[in-house]
């Protein structure tokens, strides 16, 4: 029986080591790769995932799956063995239903999918990327019936960023923060003080502003020896191992906060792939719980520390050394100024009030989309006329409407709830750290981080993928997906912040 513990493992080795093979070179792709080389790139990567797709779905896998199921079965659910047998079971359930061509012209798609974003982002017409949109979509579609759904198609499309949850789960979720959100965001409106942040948009040399995101990220403890920051058009973090765990910025020459916060929140994903536990490695236990824990990390480092004020009441002296131009503003007009809150046209740039409203708008729109009630071609007037119901405002063009996010390029449907599951998750995440810990609020003033860190790698970085993620908040919380805790940091910052 070892022997055959001892064969899974080998295989699923070999798969990781080519996934991160493919991830190496979409990475590249994204970052230092020369235009003209998109289609032999989509056929590397093409090549790649077909491989994969064909280790992971082999018959000598699920053979040994179903001899190991007894054993499996008797071990302690938590234990290393029976959790590599059960994901490695769910996934293999997942991956069979999908057929290998399928796989490979999904990737060929998303590769030509992402450079037609960028062209069409440069000519600022929808015109390049609405065929291989279609294309994308289509696709999607396939997969969506090949996995099989009770309810809808989003719900296959979801399951694989998000095991076990629902899109009725979501929609309920939704329902919940909209109800207090959209009057917190008309009480600011209301407010008429906008609050002074122009000091944050003035020329701020590049260099300086990335040599200070490096001293930030080495601070708050993400290892530049196991991890290195690059340029993106889209910021992301990506892992070939907790020992090679790769950021990406965008720099703005007249815009501090932009790439700073990027970093930041970029570098909350990269602490959780360098934070798995090193015997998960090259295997499927080898990364986060789910797209909502992942961001649940990057949404805490950025904005519950990052956008704090004792975290600015460290880092605020050392930013004005660096920019002398900042030495008249007070820690209190920073603080106020980093969590601005008004209705914005980029997700990206959203503020915590708002930001779950941009998310909202996707997730309605890509349903109407996987229904078949909204064409492609439709995109951009739908895209605007729902920015203008959920915050108030149209945007100027498709790029600041319909082209801002990469998600779709890359075959990324049913990937932005997500975003909202990490705001609601990470705040349960951090009441629990208080609970246990008192003193972070004052470490964080003092520039200490350690604590925060160590907490999120014992109670979360710990388990990597083995558990589903109600298992996982059930387990580190005590409870299920609860937004009271996020409804209650949101509404005591910004009611002391806007002097409600």
């Amino acid at each position: 029986m070892e022997d055959r513990w001892q064969r899974l493992r080998e295989l699923y080795a070999e798969i990781d080591d080519l996934q991160n093979a493919a991830a190496v070179l979409s990475w590249d792709q994204q970052t230092y790769m020369p235009p003209g080389g998109a289609q032999a790139r989509a056929e590397q990567l093409a090549t790649l995932r077909r491989l994969v797709h064909e280790r992971a779905t082999s018959p000598e896998l699920g053979k040994l799956l179903e001899e190991l199921a007894s054993e499996a079965g008797r071990l302690p659910y938590d234990s290393l063995e029976a959790s590599l047998h059960r994901v490695g079971r769910r996934n293999y359930e997942r991956a069979v239903r999908v057929p290998p061509k399928l796989v490979a012209e999904i990737t060929v798609a998303s590769s030509q999918g992402y450079h037609a974003w960028l062209k069409a982002r440069e000519e600022r017409s929808f015109g390049p990327f609405a065929a291989p949109l279609k294309r994308l979509v289509d696709l999607q579609l396939e997969v969506a019936d090949a996995l099989g759904y009770e309810e809808t198609r989003y719900d296959a499309l979801l399951d694989l960023r998000e095991p076990g949850v629902r899109t009725r789960d979501v929609a309920a979720l939704f329902a919940q923060l909209k109800a207090e959100l959209v009057p917190l965001v008309a009480a600011i409106v209301d407010r008429g003080a906008p609050l002074d942040d122009s000091f944050l948009y003035q020329p701020f040399d590049e260099q300086k502003q990335w040599d200070f995101g490096i001293e930030v990220l080495e601070r708050i403890g993400f290892d530049f020896k196991r991890g290195r920051q690059d340029r993106s058009a889209h910021p992301f973090c990506t892992s070939f191992s907790p020992d090679d765990v790769r950021l990406t910025t965008r720099m703005r020459p007249d815009d501090l906060g932009y790439a700073l916060f990027s970093s930041i929140h970029e570098a909350g994903h990269g602490m959780y792939e360098q934070n798995v536990p090193a015997e998960f490695r090259r295997t499927p236990l080898g990364g986060g719980a789910s797209g909502g824990f992942h961001e649940s990390q990057s949404r805490l480092w950025e904005n519950v520390v990052g956008r704090s004020r004792g975290f600015w009441e460290y880092f605020l002296p050392r930013l004005k050394e660096v920019f002398p131009q900042l030495e008249p503003v007070s820690l209190d007009a920073f603080y106020r100024a980093v969590n601005c809150s008004r209705p914005s046209l980029i997700r990206t740039e959203a503020d915590e009030v708002t930001y779950n409203l941009h998310i909202m708008v996707r997730f309605e729109i890509e349903q109407e989309i996987l229904k078949g009630q909204l064409p492609v071609d439709d995109l951009p007037a739908a895209w605007d006329a729902k920015m203008e119901e959920y915050l108030g405002i149209r945007p100027a063009n498709v790029v600041e409407g319909v082209l801002q996010d990469i998600h779709w390029s890359g075959a990324g449907l049913a990937s932005f709830p997500a975003y909202t599951l990490g705001n609601v998750i990470s705040l349960q995440l951090y009441e629990r750290a208080l609970a246990d810990h008192p003193e972070i609020p004052e470490q964080i003033r003092k520039g200490e981080f350690g604590t925060l860190g160590e907490w999120m790698r014992q109670n979360l970085h710990v388990h990597g993928s083995k558990f589903t993620p109600a298992e996982l908040v059930q387990r580190i919380t005590g409870g299920g997906l609860d937004a009271g805790p996020y409804l209650r940091y949101i509404r005591e910052k910004y009611t002391e912040i806007y002097r409600l």
